[in-house]
Formats: structure tokens, sequence, C-alpha cells
């Protein structure tokens, strides 16, 4: 009620100063370019229906070692289909390598009945821990880590002081936002987005709930992160990568764990290269630079020019077993609108649609595994993995969850933490 009140006075306050009203556009289109290395490269091969299929349209296929791609779309607007079920095709130029068109399916809702509460479902209740640790160092600071005990914690509840919520989804089109909603990969598309792609030329989304929108990208697939760890005498890990002349920051987490002779977790530990102790969240999604900007200056960001961060000794120690490392590289954002807004702030404007267009290149590797560590270096330095947690369900709208290690948590927690843009079920 206060935010209604809130934007009600705005709205009188522009008024009166000759600013004239914005409506929202009838469509709005995002794009999601992605560049992946090493493991989750591998991943792009994956074949078969579901899960499978999807990940193969969204990620490159070809050589397994090779830096991938990944793309995502999303169609949502405020009208409903004309003449017949909702249809609407993403128009490529020919250097993306995937036809004439891609098809952007609408999801069928198929009800579901009501969740059983989280007391009630069979989990086994850890027996482990939690440790964070957060910044870059050689050592982590007084105060670390923050210890989670999942044994003291009750059934179904967050562990508190895990994570902040500072760093949110930026996301605009979702099923539940819009009227009518499609999105890309599907099922019903039968190609998919190749490591030779290229998205630079004209664009058109064309469908019956939406105008005709036409645009022309003019950035590319950002370039491939690539790491090399240096082990230190104290027991920290110097990480360093190459830099990308495109990036506008980047991010670095690990998680890691320790494990008892028979072989079950007991510590779980968490590191987040952030200095403001931000996990999860939009941390692994597509940020625009604005807010990248904002994240850097509060140090919860990497500066674009860095190309070093100092694993502390401590997170090592408490993770002897295995330690999984990704790093994100914030990239570009292209946006358009039509008709484009009025030279006259007095002039009423009506959009009717937008296109926002952003990109990011990931990667991340594992340590404390024989062999591993050497087999990534012989393919140009450690490359990397990270869950993709895009995938398009066709039968439920998303939901927005925590990423990260929420999955590992829910799970731990009898599914009462979804990961991010889960709803608990595999969607």
């Amino acid at each position: 009620m206060r935010l209604m009140m809130a934007a009600g006075a705005a709205s009188v306050v522009l008024v009166g100063l000759g600013v004239a009203q914005t409506a929202a556009p009838i469509a709005r289109y995002e794009m999601r370019a992605g560049t992946t290395s090493g493991l989750m490269g591998g991943m792009a091969g994956m074949k078969g229906g579901g899960m499978g299929a999807a990940m193969s349209m969204a990620f490159g296929g070809g050589n397994r070692n090779a830096p991938q791609h990944e793309l995502w779309l999303d169609l949502g607007s405020s009208r409903t289909p004309a003449g017949g079920p909702p249809k609407a095709d993403h128009f490529m130029p020919a250097g993306a390598k995937l036809g004439l068109s891609v098809p952007l399916k609408t999801p069928v809702k198929v009800p579901s009945g009501p969740e059983e509460p989280a007391e009630k479902r069979d989990f086994k209740r850890p027996k482990g821990r939690i440790l964070i640790f957060w910044g870059c160092g050689e050592h982590a600071p007084a105060g670390q880590p923050v210890v989670i005990d999942f044994a003291k914690i009750a059934a179904g509840q967050m562990p508190p002081g895990l994570w902040s919520s500072n760093v949110p989804m930026e996301r605009r089109v979702s099923y539940a936002s819009s009227k009518t909603y499609g999105a890309w990969p599907n099922d019903e598309s039968k190609v998919a987005i190749r490591t030779d792609s290229s998205l630079i030329g004209a664009h058109k989304v064309a469908g019956n709930y939406s105008p005709d929108m036409n645009f022309t990208l003019t950035k590319d697939f950002m370039g491939a992160l690539r790491t090399s760890t240096f082990a230190q005498p104290s027991g920290a890990t110097l990480l360093r990568w190459n830099p990308l002349p495109d990036a506008t920051g980047y991010h670095a987490s690990l998680i890691g764990g320790k494990m008892d002779k028979g072989s079950e977790m007991t510590d779980m530990v968490w590191w987040s290269s952030s200095l403001t102790r931000e996990f999860g969240g939009g941390l692994s999604d597509w940020l625009s630079p604005a807010t990248v900007a904002k994240l850097v200056a509060s140090k919860t960001v990497l500066a674009p020019a860095t190309t070093t961060c100092m694993v502390p000794a401590e997170v090592k120690a408490a993770a002897p077993q295995f330690q999984m490392v990704t790093l994100y590289a914030y990239g570009p954002e292209e946006s358009f609108v039509y008709p484009p807004r009025p030279a006259n702030p007095k002039t009423p404007w009506k959009p009717e649609w937008t296109a926002d267009i952003r990109h990011r290149s990931m990667t991340g590797f594992l340590l404390g595994m024989p062999g591993m560590d050497e087999a990534a270096s012989s393919n140009g330095r450690n490359q990397g993995q990270q869950s993709q947690q895009e995938q398009q369900c066709q039968s439920k709208p998303k939901k927005r969850g925590l990423g990260g290690l929420g999955g590992l948590i829910g799970g731990a927690l009898g599914g009462a933490v979804n990961s991010a843009g889960g709803n608990g079920d595999g969607c």
C-alpha cells in the first residue's frame, strides 16, 4: 500500500513538472547470451529428452573441451493471442546458424496439488555444518568462518545468516509477469546454438500476441575465461584469469567439502570473492552494466581490471576433499525500444516493445581431485563447470530461488530451499 501511495505521489509530481507519464510496453523481450568453458562445455553435448534436450539446444555442441555458447530467449506480452493458439518466432541473422527462425513456445500450465509441508517430507536430517568464508586474501580475517550447524536447525528452516539478498535476479520477463509468454529453448526446435554461432546482425521477433520487433545487434558472444591456480606456501591459492575486454566486473565463488571415512559429507564450505559477504542471488545471473558498476563500487564484485584473487588458506584447510571454483565475467548490454523516447519530455510516450540483450562468460574448475588439475591444464589452463539452472519448464511457471548452494541446502532441509529458477520439483 505504501508503494502504491508513493507511486501515485510520484505521478502527481511528474505531472506538476510537466513530464508526461510513460505507459508500459505491450511486449518485452529478453535475450541472455553466454560463453562457457571446460567441464560445462562438455555438458553441452548431452542428448535425450527433457532437461538434456533443452540443454543441448541452449548450449553449443562440438569439441567438449572447447568453449561453448549458450542462448536463452524470453518473450512476454500483455496481449492474448489473435487467431488461434499463441505463436511467436525469432528470426535470426545467418551467422547465428539456427536456421531462418527458432520458435518461442508458450508453456502449458498444469495445475498442481498443494505442496506437502516440509516437516512431513521424508528426508535425512543432516549432521554436518556449513562454513562460510568471503573476500580475497591470503588468510581469512577475524570473524570467519561463520559456522552453521545443520543438526541445530529445525526441519525446513532456513539457516540464519547464510546469505543476504542485496543482489536480486534482474528479470522482467517471465510466465508469471506476462499475459502470454514464449521461450526458447524448447521441444519444438530442432536446432542448437553452436560454438561458431554469431549474434551480430539484424533480428526480428514476430508473433500473434506481440508487435513485430526489429533490432540490430553489434555485440557478440564474449570470449572464454581461462584460469590458472598457484599454491602458496601459506596454504592459500592464487587464482588468475585472462582479462576480457568487454567485461564489466568479475565474481568468483567456491563450494567445497570434507568427508568422513564413510564418504559422508561432514562439512560443506562456501567462499565468495565478495568483500560484503554476498552469496547467490543475481551474482550467478546476467547482470546489467549499471548494476555491476554499483556492485564494483561496494566491493561486492571485482573491478573489470582485476585478473587475480587469493583464496584464503583457511578455505582449503576446511575443504580438503574437493573444491569447485566458479568464475563469472559480467558483460555488455544492448537495449532497444520502439518507438524511441520523444525528445520533448512533455510529449506522451507509449512504447510498443522493448528488447534487452545481456552477455556473460563463466568458467570453473575442480581442485583437490587427483588428475583433474593436470587434465584441465593440458587444455590451456583450468576451465570450468557451473550447474545450469535455466531450464525452461514446459509445464509450470518458474519461481525465483536462491541459486548456488541453494539446491544442496534444499536437499539437506527436505526440499525447503529451492535452487535458482526452480520450483523444487526439477522445474
